[in-house]
């Protein structure tokens, strides 16, 4: 069960990540590629090149937390999006829709 809300923001981090990646590595691409704090209490989302392992990285209340999920089969449909844009923003209905492997139209 997600503890994230309609009152979250999210933002999906727009390159292919490594999901070897674990809490330090995922604030390095935050700080480093979208130059911000990862402690801002954005919900950032990874997905990796094959486009079946997704995490979500979420500061809250002192902590990290770090979501993360593995399709047996298919894989994430992502919205189309400028590539030369780093990130996008996406509402909660559009991350349940991308986590459900639902399409999400932009």
């Amino acid at each position: 069960m997600f503890g994230l809300s309609v009152n979250d923001r999210f933002c999906l981090y727009n390159k292919p990540c490594d999901m070897r990646k674990s809490f330090d590595g995922l604030c390095g691409l935050v700080q480093n590629d979208l130059e911000v704090s990862p402690s801002n209490g954005v919900v950032y989302i990874f997905i990796n090149k094959l486009r079946n392992k997704v995490k979500l990285l979420h500061w809250r209340s002192g902590g990290f937390l770090l979501y993360y999920k593995r399709l047996e089969s298919g894989t994430f449909d992502l919205p189309d999006y400028d590539e030369h844009v780093q990130s996008m923003s996406l509402s909660y209905t559009q991350l349940v829709l991308l986590i459900d492997g639902i399409a999400i139209t932009h």
